[in-house]
């Protein structure tokens, strides 16, 4: 099911991990000026993506500028794992079955660490990420595992599960 749905999808292979299209990019801009330091450049309003995970494909602990909103749409339950600018760790898990806890949406802050993980076996999950401003690469930071764990060594086990290298 996850492959009909990433070449129903044209999905690509994203750097953190799992894979990716990008379904809306504002044609508004913010300017530079009004942003302030942590943005170099200009960006749009708004982006938005379909993004996979599969319990094999796992997103990586990486950080933007700005909020990032997760919709649930299909599939198994995310565990999705943060780690605030504080160093304080939670987690939530994003689905539909709210019995057990899950939500269907929500609001990772900007400059927070965080990482995604598919729990059940053989499993996937489809969601939304909508960024505002708008997603650009130059606000991603894809950390090496050490380098996380000298910022956050109490929560070294969970990052060293959740990073590429």
């Amino acid at each position: 099911m996850s492959q009909e749905i990433i070449k129903k999808l044209n999905l690509k292979e994203h750097p953190e991990g799992g894979y990716f299209s990008e379904t809306y990019r504002s044609t508004v801009s913010i300017p530079n000026k009004i942003l302030g330091e942590d943005y170099i450049g200009d960006r749009t309003c708004s982006t938005c993506i379909y993004f996979m995970l599969t319990s094999k494909k796992f997103s990586a602990f990486h950080k933007i500028n700005q909020d990032e909103i997760w919709h649930y749409y299909k599939g198994a339950p995310l565990k999705l794992h943060i780690i605030s600018s504080d160093g304080d760790y939670s987690f939530v898990m994003i689905g539909n079955d709210f019995d057990k806890g899950e939500v269907p949406q929500y609001v990772v802050k900007g400059g927070d660490w965080f990482a995604a993980e598919v729990l059940e076996k053989d499993g996937y999950t489809l969601v939304g990420c909508t960024v505002s401003p708008g997603f650009d690469f130059a606000d991603f930071v894809l950390p090496k595992r050490e380098e996380l764990i000298q910022l956050f060594p109490k929560h070294s086990k969970i990052i060293s599960k959740l990073t590429h290298n």
